[in-house]
């Protein structure tokens, strides 16, 4: 198998599915003739041509609106939204239009389409390029939130959501997509939306994460085991929403402790839920209360202090070795 960066992973399956299904449209700024910002979509405009990788203006509701259009008369657009922070703009088309079409016609249009955006911080970018505000789209029921941490599922997950029959946000993390390469098979690779996965087998405490904040997560087990012989089982959401929690549920009854790790606000963020289902589900199995290790409650700062925003390994470990103490 060819070692792949997640640029090189996402193109692949794009290329991929675009090969296998005529129905199968890329959209957005700058991903035709110059192959995306990110160069996600590179190849993709001399190979397939302008009638199916379309640059389109400067307008995110226009991309948003014309793929919520096209997915409801039977082709499956992949827009792509340059920065994440420019996706508030096409809120309205999706909360409003993408997100209920289905419930609205009682099942007769479906909205197959995907939405990628990059995300996250660690790349000393600018204001509204850096933020981590998956909790708005996972918060919308009729969405589906998907956010990979590696180049082979970040490859197997693209292709599900492109073959889904409903919308899916799907978020890409700008700090991962050269920053490690993996093995991805040329055959067809899929994994199922709404499925977390167990990364590391561990018996101490369970560690629960997505996204660009695996790395430093699996950073900080290994030192929990190295130096504190603490066995971590990590986990991998995969999915935000729908958040299948029943692999959580089983770790924290095995392990009786658990935290949760994100670079998105702490406040009303995705861990806030992950600990209220445990809360609900394994109350009387926790021997310590649920430790969330989160960005800060303000705007991702700028440059010189952007790392002290992002959670890193040795504060992931000085709050599990606080835990462990309860």
């Amino acid at each position: 198998m060819a070692k792949m960066t997640m640029v090189q992973a996402l193109n692949l399956a794009l290329k991929q599915e675009m090969a296998k299904d005529d129905s199968v449209i890329v959209l957005g700024e700058d991903v035709g003739v110059d192959g995306g910002v990110f160069r996600v979509t590179d190849g993709l405009y001399a190979q397939f041509g302008e009638q199916r990788v379309l640059d389109t203006p400067l307008a995110e509701s226009g991309i948003v609106g014309m793929s919520i259009g096209m997915a409801a008369y039977g082709l499956k657009p992949v827009c792509e939204i340059q920065f994440s922070g420019f996706s508030y703009h096409n809120f309205h088309q999706i909360e409003n239009h993408a997100a209920r079409l289905r419930w609205r016609s009682q099942g007769r249009f479906h909205v197959p389409m995907v939405l990628r955006t990059p995300y996250g911080g660690g790349v000393r970018a600018l204001e509204h390029h850096s933020e981590s505000r998956e909790v708005f789209w996972a918060h919308i029921p009729g969405l589906k939130m998907v956010i990979p941490s590696g180049p082979r599922n970040a490859r197997a997950l693209l292709v599900s959501a492109i073959r889904d029959p409903d919308p899916v946000i799907f978020y890409e993390s700008k700090a991962l997509y050269r920053a490690l390469r993996e093995e991805v098979p040329e055959e067809e690779e899929t994994l199922p939306i709404g499925r977390p996965q167990i990364v590391q087998e561990g018996k101490d405490l369970t560690l629960i994460s997505y996204g660009a904040m695996m790395r430093p997560t699996l950073e900080a087990a290994a030192e929990l085991r190295d130096k504190d012989g603490l066995e971590a089982e990590v986990i991998d959401l995969l999915t935000i929403s729908p958040l299948d929690d029943a692999l959580l549920v089983e770790s924290v009854t095995k392990t009786g402790r658990a935290a949760v790790v994100h670079e998105a606000p702490r406040s009303f963020g995705p861990g806030a839920e992950i600990v209220a289902r445990l809360t609900e589900k394994a109350f009387f199995y926790l021997e310590a209360p649920i430790a969330r290790i989160t960005g800060f409650d303000v705007i991702i700062p700028l440059f010189s202090r952007e790392k002290a925003y992002l959670p890193h390994a040795g504060r992931i470990r000085g709050a599990v070795r606080k835990m462990m103490a309860h």
